[in-house]
């Protein structure tokens, strides 16, 4: 199952994929933002500065800030091209090559004949990177907006960036259109942080590779082994005859999401372990789970792509 990698080689790291610094619009050296993340525990940051003329189009060179408990991935925030809104495009592309050739992006405003956010994502995308697309609430992304990018990995659906300074963090909805219409995405959760109001250490990504590298990270996320999280998490996920089996740090709530309103919830105490029937989801190609613990705070399984509904094992009672 799509889920084997919490139980293969390797270990978990925690990692933030949208960080700015003053290289672009962020308060902080990316020395001393390195520094940060490294003392707050994490593994590794992509620092993804803005990539617009008016910063210099930076591919911020970290590398000198790794050792060997923290690492690195080179990265940028791409901008170009426009949304129904008539806003310009935000995406991460992240493990982004220090040589990609920039778009025609001056400045945070769009520019007539630039080249398509579709079109950077996949120039990004065959450039080696690991593609998302950004906070979509407070984009005002539309649906039809979000179906134009078709070489993203994944979707930003936390930007805690996003939920402390406007309360538009969230990018669930758009990853399910894109589910339910096919897509094969996965989400990421991140801080978006420029160190200028409390956006920081809110948001995450556990990625499970057999090193702390550039090049195991990134390999990692782009095979979909790695969940997010706000502070839960998850252990193991195993797909069974009987339904679905979670294994978590201590939780109240476990919720099993698909298509439409399908879902499966369990509420408990101190729950570490729980198993949920799937008879609710029979109509769903898709599967993703949300862990929740006493804080509220939440973490947030990958979709796990089951197939058609007639592929549900019969001892679900879906198929009837």
């Amino acid at each position: 199952m799509p889920t084997s990698f919490f139980t293969a080689n390797g270990k978990f790291h925690r990692g933030n994929l949208h960080t700015h610094s003053t290289q672009s619009d962020g308060v902080l050296t990316a020395q001393e933002v390195c520094r940060r993340y490294q003392d707050e525990g994490y593994d590794f940051i992509a620092l993804t500065d803005h990539f617009v003329g008016l910063f210099d189009y930076p591919i911020t060179d970290t590398t000198g800030y790794c050792n060997g408990k923290f690492t690195t991935i080179p990265a940028a925030e791409l901008h170009t091209g426009v949304m129904e809104n008539g806003n310009l495009w935000h995406l991460l592309a992240i493990g982004l090559p220090f040589d990609f050739t920039p778009p025609n992006a001056p400045h945070f405003k769009p520019v007539e004949g630039a080249e398509s956010a579709a079109d950077i994502a996949q120039r990004a995308r065959e450039a080696g990177a690991f593609v998302a697309i950004a906070h979509p609430h407070w984009s005002g992304m539309t649906e039809a907006d979000a179906r134009t990018i078709t070489a993203a990995h994944a979707v930003e659906t936390y930007n805690y960036g996003c939920i402390v300074d406007n309360d538009r963090g969230e990018g669930f909805i758009t990853l399910e259109h894109l589910l339910n219409g096919g897509r094969r995405l996965n989400l990421i959760a991140a801080d978006d942080a420029h160190f200028n109001t409390p956006d920081h250490f809110g948001g995450w990504v556990m990625v499970k590779a057999s090193q702390n590298t550039p090049e195991a990270l990134l390999e990692a996320l782009k095979a979909g082994e790695f969940y997010s999280s706000t502070g839960p998490e998850i252990k193991d996920i195993r797909i069974t005859s009987d339904g679905v089996e979670v294994d978590c740090s201590s939780a109240v709530t476990i919720v099993v999401q698909g298509k439409g309103t399908s879902m499966a919830t369990l509420h408990g105490r101190s729950m570490t372990t729980g198993k949920l029937s799937l008879s609710r989801l029979a109509n769903s190609p898709w599967l993703r789970i949300t862990v929740i613990d006493r804080a509220g705070k939440r973490a947030w399984s990958n979709p796990i792509w089951i197939g058609d509904p007639g592929e549900f094992p019969p001892e679900w009672g879906v198929n009837n």
